[in-house]
């Protein structure tokens, strides 16, 4: 009997590429696994009309943890025209199964490390240690949105005494998206990040919110971090509005360690600090809380890239490595890290965006050679 159950999502376009080469590095290290393949994707959105089929989700559920490719997002329009006819004008929605998975799992937080590889060609600056972690299922991608803008809904928000000035827009000439923060899922977010640079040693957690414009919901993300914060004396609490904070990552990155912060926000401050160290080749995350962990690279689809064994698995193989250290195999996470620490810094193998040649498979190869 394995030790282990694995969700297997490659989903669309070159993750199955960069999922394939994870699977060499995996098998390097000998994990003694059963991958379980599970349908994710735009080719089931556009036969199935669901992205997300619930047989995925109910598959997820018999898994430790899950290792997932790549997905295909479209508008709402282009989503619904490409639609198999006979599911078109039904009303269906698209909605990105990869909220949809932190939504129905309670993966409240995204964590997504981004340390610069020595010899990294791609790096802003050397030295550069951050983990993001980001609140993964309130905020502003909590999908609680209305256009157009009648009814009870706007009824509610022309009590407020700042809605007058949109007082005679149409309703169907408004949108209306809502930030929602809880102080459960503010402190489990927050408490996740002290515990994490308690662990690994991080002098200090910097929250990063809007506290002076968005009185009412950063303000409690941030009300929310120093209650949190006095339980951990050791550790010193940063606090930074996310305007001045993607300034200060530009000028001064080493000065940072662990960055907490809310959905949107995170979003952008995750993909800057992935920058930082090279770009989404190297950005892995996972999505982690009560129920099974999800583990991927951060980049998208590519579909221009797809089935030419181009791009740089090294994100995929990164998400693999946590996933590991989830599931408690942490030494063979550190032989992974090892191994790319290695194959970066020799700088024999490199891919088009590292500014080579070597292909995404070549690249799978090097890492599994090297643990």
């Amino acid at each position: 009997m394995t030790k282990h159950t694995l969700g297997w999502m490659p989903g669309d376009g070159v993750g199955n590429e960069v999922m394939a080469a994870a699977r060499d590095v995996l098998d390097a290290v000998g994990l003694d696994a059963e991958y379980v393949p599970l349908d994710i994707g735009w080719d089931y959105w556009c036969s199935e009309g669901d992205a997300l089929p619930s047989r995925t989700v109910e598959g997820l559920k018999s898994c430790d943890a899950a290792l997932f490719g790549a997905i295909t997002s479209k508008p709402k329009a282009e989503a619904e025209a490409e639609l198999t006819p006979e599911l078109q004008g039904k009303g269906l929605i698209y909605r990105s199964p990869i909220v949809r998975m932190r939504q129905e799992f309670d993966q409240y937080s995204n964590v997504r490390p981004c340390r610069a590889f020595e010899g990294n060609p791609l790096n802003y600056q050397d030295g550069i240690d951050l983990v993001v972690f980001r609140e993964n299922t309130e905020g502003m991608y909590g999908g609680v949105e209305w256009s157009p803008v009648d009814g009870e809904i706007r009824a509610a928000l022309e009590t407020h005494p700042n809605f007058s000035r949109f007082a005679s827009t149409p309703p169907e000439e408004m949108a209306f998206s809502s930030r929602i923060i809880t102080w459960k899922g503010a402190t489990r977010l927050i408490r996740a990040a002290f515990e994490y640079a308690k662990k690994h040693g991080y002098p200090t957690v910097t929250v990063v919110e809007k506290p002076n414009v968005l009185r009412e919901t950063s303000g409690m993300m941030m009300d929310a971090a120093r209650a949190v914060a006095a339980d951990y004396p050791d550790i010193e609490l940063w606090d930074t509005n996310i305007d001045a904070m993607v300034m200060w990552l530009v000028k001064n990155p080493q000065d940072y360690g662990v960055i907490a912060t809310s959905n949107l926000f995170g979003d952008v401050l995750s993909d800057l600090c992935a920058q930082l160290v090279g770009g989404l080749g190297f950005a892995a995350a996972g999505s982690i809380g009560e129920g099974i962990a999800v583990f991927e690279p951060t980049h998208g689809s590519a579909p221009k890239y797809d089935g030419q064994d181009k791009v740089n698995p090294l994100a995929c193989i990164l998400a693999a490595k946590m996933m590991l250290d989830h599931i408690g195999e942490g030494e063979m996470a550190n032989r992974v890290y090892a191994a790319v620490s290695q194959v970066v810094a020799a700088g024999e193998v490199r891919t088009y965006d590292m500014g080579g040649s070597a292909s995404c498979s070549a690249m799978g190869e090097a890492v599994a050679t090297a643990c």
